[in-house]
């Protein structure tokens, strides 16, 4: 489980900023910040 500790947080952080750009309705930074969540978790996990 350590090793995976900073891809766990790094995929929060990413769903974080998608978050932030959700209320700001910028549909290209949800989708880029979603993708790099994605792409993170299927990497990782």
């Amino acid at each position: 489980m350590n090793e995976k500790i900073f891809p766990t947080i790094h995929i929060l952080v990413s769903i974080a900023a998608m978050v932030v750009y959700y209320t700001k309705s910028d549909i290209r930074k949800i989708i880029y910040w979603l993708a790099a969540a994605a792409l993170t978790t299927v990497v990782t996990y």
